[in-house]
């Protein structure tokens, strides 16, 4: 699945415009590398991303096959890291 449409399905980032924004301003990495709104995420990838004021790496844990409610959303990935960002 692209990583702008997981994190909009798993309610992590409110729009895929928004990751695609991110993903254009370098601030959504996969594995440690910088990503493209159309790179794919399978299970066990890690994403980190910058957004909203806060530092965000979580684990894919698996990857969804439809839709997702809020409610079942956490059962998909596992947060390792969240942080507030220094504004300078």
């Amino acid at each position: 699945m692209r990583v702008d449409k997981l994190l909009n399905k798993l309610c992590l980032i409110k729009t895929r415009s928004i990751v695609k924004n991110a993903c254009d301003k370098k601030l959504v990495k996969i594995n440690g590398k910088i990503a493209k709104a159309s790179a794919m995420i399978v299970d066990n990838d890690i994403i980190e991303y910058e957004l909203y004021g806060y530092y965000n790496k979580i684990k894919i844990t698996e990857v969804p096959k439809g839709n997702v409610s809020k409610v079942k959303a956490p059962e998909y990935y596992e947060i390792l890291e969240r942080s507030k960002l220094e504004l300078s």
